[in-house]
C-alpha cells in the first residue's frame, strides 16, 4: 500500500485535495454548489443466493448475528480498496479523496415505536473482511444499545437542544461558515452524523423495501445507501428449466460530482459481482492489494 501522503496546503483533515482531477470535475462544484444539486438516484437488485449460504455457514461457526447489512459493507470496503474515487467528498467547493472509510448508520435503541434512535459511526479499513466489519459493528451497536457508552451524537444534540431558537440558527451558521473553511474540530467531526463516506440504513430488517433518502447539504456525505427486504424470483433458464434465485433490492442516492458515472457504474457492477463470491470477502485484503486514489 502506498505510504500515507503529507499534508499540504490545502488538504482537509480527513482527506486530500484532488489537484490533478479532471478541470471539467474540478468545476461542477461552483456550478452545482449544494448536495441536493447534484443528487442521483438509482435503484437496482443483487442477487444474494450465494451471500445467504455463506451467511449460514458463518453463523454455524459462532457468528450468530452476521447478516446481509455486514455483507454489504464488506462489498464496499473491497471495492473502495479497488475504485477508491467513491470515497471521495465535496467541501469548500474543491474535490477531496477521503483517508478513511467512515459508515454512518441509525439504529433503534429498543425495536418498538417509542424506541429511541441514535446514529453511530463506524471506521472501517479498506483491508477489512466481513468478519472484521462484524466485530466493529457488534462492538459499536452493543455499546449504544446498552448505554454502556454514552454516544458523542446524542451528546452534542442533547447539549445543542437546549439552546434557544435564535442562539442554534446562529451555531449552525456558523458550524457550516467553520466546515467551508475547515475549521471544524476533529471532536465534532469524529460524532458528526453529516460527515462520512457513507450512510446506510437497513430497511429489510423491518420487512419494508428501500426508499430514496436525500443526502445532507450539510457535512461531507456522498452516498445513501438503503437496503430492502429478501424477495424470490423464478428465472427460466435456457434449458427451459426454472431456477429460483434470492434476491435483494438497494437504492442509491449520490453526490455526483465525486466522480463521472463511468466510475459509479464500475464500483457498483464490482460489488455485486463481490456478493455472487462471497468467499471473496473473507479474510483481510493484503494492504498492497489497496488502490490510493490520485493526487
Amino acid at each position: 500500500m502506498a505510504e500515507a501522503r503529507k499534508k499540504r496546503r490545502g488538504d482537509r483533515k480527513h482527506g486530500h485535495w484532488l489537484r490533478t482531477i479532471d478541470p471539467y470535475c474540478a468545476f461542477t462544484p461552483y456550478i452545482m454548489k449544494e448536495r441536493d444539486d447534484a443528487l442521483n438516484f438509482f435503484s437496482d437488485k443483487v442477487e444474494i443466493t450465494s451471500a445467504e449460504a455463506f451467511i449460514r455457514k458463518l453463523r454455524s461457526e459462532g457468528y450468530k448475528g452476521v447478516g446481509m447489512l455486514h455483507m454489504f459493507l464488506a462489498c464496499y470496503c473491497r471495492t473502495i480498496a479497488k475504485y477508491p474515487a467513491l470515497n471521495r467528498f465535496v467541501a469548500g467547493q474543491r474535490i477531496y479523496a477521503r483517508n478513511r472509510i467512515e459508515v454512518v448508520m441509525t439504529i433503534k435503541k429498543k425495536m418498538t415505536i417509542e424506541g429511541g434512535e441514535t446514529a453511530i459511526k463506524v471506521r472501517f479499513e479498506p483491508t477489512d473482511g466481513v468478519l472484521e466489519i462484524y466485530n466493529k459493528i457488534e462492538e459499536a451497536v452493543t455499546e449504544n444499545k446498552n448505554g454502556e457508552v454514552s454516544d458523542g451524537t446524542d451528546r452534542a444534540a442533547e447539549i445543542f437542544a437546549k439552546f434557544p431558537r435564535f442562539i442554534l440558527r446562529f451555531a449552525v451558521s456558523l458550524f457550516k461558515w467553520m466546515d467551508y473553511h475547515d475549521l471544524l474540530p476533529e471532536a465534532l467531526l469524529q460524532v458528526s452524523p453529516f460527515h462520512g463516506s457513507i450512510v446506510v440504513t437497513d430497511l429489510g430488517s423491518l420487512g419494508i423495501p428501500p426508499v430514496f433518502h436525500h443526502i445532507y447539504s450539510f457535512g461531507d456525505i456522498p452516498i445513501f445507501l438503503a437496503i430492502g427486504a429478501k424477495r424470490t424470483e423464478r428465472e427460466v433458464e435456457r434449458n427451459g428449466s426454472v431456477t429460483e434465485r434470492r434476491y435483494m433490492d438497494y437504492t442509491v442516492t449520490s453526490d455526483e460530482r465525486i466522480c463521472d458515472g463511468f466510475a459509479f457504474s464500475v464500483a457498483f457492477r464490482y460489488m455485486k459481482y463481490l456478493m455472487r463470491n462471497p468467499e471473496m470477502l473473507l479474510g483481510e485484503l493484503d494492504p498492497n492489494d489497496v488502490v490510493p486514489d490520485i493526487d
